[in-house]
């Protein structure tokens, strides 16, 4: 029986050693479906950013070919283009603007409903929850005819102010089991201490929750950065366009040349393809200690 023992133990971390080693490198088909879910969704972003450097020529007689040779001219005229710039500091401020005012005022709401004990948090942390089932495709005619009584068309403020209100429900779904999360033992502790409710949250909240707030901070900036049906709405006047506008307008005026217009489309998606490929793993992480929260 000693003997017997003695087998089944040492026989117990081989096994869970092969188990965790399948658990970390998974089936070859688990990667190969993988791989081409990935292939599948940069070759889009490929063939337009190959296609800008190409002539329209070889794009109508070899659709699907590489560049040969390379044509660097539909990428220098849009660089060289005053117009793409505005539009790009159009985008800037709109989704700077916008992620600020999420990220201050989520913290404020998450904070307050994650914290504190008063009449209605349930009902107003399901009011946010509620939020995320609205899109702004079913508000957009209403929202159109606020913005339009406020005056605030052809303005970058119509559009900014919409999206950080849509963009609130997530940013307290993320942010509430962060600030949660926070012992209230060191709350206790800090208030011993001396620390006011505010030094608190400066001190010892932001620090905590720095990865909840990267990452809505990340998703804000680039949804507002993609944001395409309200600029649409709001803004007319092609001075206050944003990128995606622009590349609309861009393909409209120059139909017929359509390697300048992918060239104008890939400069307009690398900006946040680089933010996202940058902080993405930030995003994965704050999700994840979201969920866990």
């Amino acid at each position: 029986m000693a003997a017997v023992d003695v087998a089944a133990r040492t026989d117990r971390p081989a096994g869970r050693a092969r188990e965790s080693k399948k658990l970390e490198w998974g089936s070859p088909a688990v990667y190969a479906v993988a791989l081409l879910m990935v292939a599948a969704m940069l070759a889009p972003v490929v063939y337009i950013v190959l296609g800008g450097f190409r002539t329209n020529a070889q794009i109508t007689t070899h659709p699907a070919a590489f560049p040969g040779p390379w044509q660097l001219g539909n990428y220098t005229d849009v660089l060289g283009s005053s117009v793409f710039w505005r539009e790009v500091l159009n985008s800037t401020i709109s989704a700077g603007v916008t992620t600020i005012g999420v990220v201050v005022l989520g913290l404020m709401v998450s904070y307050a409903l994650a914290r504190y004990s008063f009449r209605g948090r349930g009902f107003m942390y399901a009011l946010f929850a509620s939020g995320l089932m609205f899109p702004v495709t079913v508000a957009i005619t209403p929202l159109y005819i606020l913005i339009k009584d406020l005056g605030l068309l052809d303005s970058l403020v119509g559009v900014i102010l919409p999206q950080i209100a849509f963009a609130l429900p997530t940013t307290v779904i993320i942010l509430v089991p962060f600030l949660r999360a926070i012992p209230r033992e060191l709350q206790e502790a800090a208030a011993v201490d001396g620390c006011s409710s505010l030094g608190f949250f400066w001190r010892m909240v932001l620090p905590l929750s720095k990865a909840g707030v990267i990452t809505v901070g990340i998703l804000a900036f680039i949804g507002a950065w993609n944001s395409y049906l309200l600029p649409l709405f709001i803004l007319n006047d092609q001075g206050s366009f944003t990128l995606p506008l622009g590349v609309q307008a861009f393909s409209s005026q120059y139909s017929v040349d359509t390697a300048k217009v992918m060239a104008f489309t890939s400069l307009s998606m690398l900006p946040a393809l680089a933010f996202f490929s940058l902080f993405e793993r930030r995003i994965v992480g704050g999700l994840t200690g979201a969920v866990k929260g």
